[in-house]
């Protein structure tokens, strides 16, 4: 993914697993990302849930890597403590023209759930050959 989207080798996202169903990564604790009040910044939460939402879109549908996000909606539900943050996404539509995803991001320190991310992605028409 990062050969794709080279932005996520800058922040050092690591993926634990892809199933097929699911996308887990884990966004490394980086002291840039804290905000006032000792909390995760909210664009670092964001950029871990799009890119676990487009890692789990990829694996659903194969010409995904030229998918584009269209639309998302976050919601923060508690702030993140200083450490790493895990990203679980799932696909709960795919159609022809857009795929629907969600991602839950929990801080791996307390497991605190910090966000519930549903995202939609434009996917490229299909090339039908001959």
């Amino acid at each position: 993914m990062a050969e794709k989207v080279p932005f996520v080798g800058d922040m050092g996202i690591v993926t634990e697993s892809l199933d097929g169903a699911v996308a887990r990564l884990r966004l490394p604790f980086n002291e840039r990302y804290l905000r006032p009040g000792n909390v995760i910044c909210g664009p670092a939460i964001f950029a871990l849930a799009d890119i676990a939402l487009y890692a789990v879109a990829w694996m659903k549908v194969p010409v995904a890597d030229h998918a584009v996000t269209t639309e998302a909606t976050v919601h923060f539900l508690s702030g993140a403590q200083p450490g790493d943050l895990i990203a679980e996404a799932s696909v709960l539509k795919a159609g022809k023209r857009l795929l629907i995803a969600q991602c839950y991001i929990r801080s791996a320190v307390d497991n605190a759930l910090c966000a519930h991310v549903i995202g939609t992605y434009a996917m490229p028409p299909v090339v039908k050959a001959g």
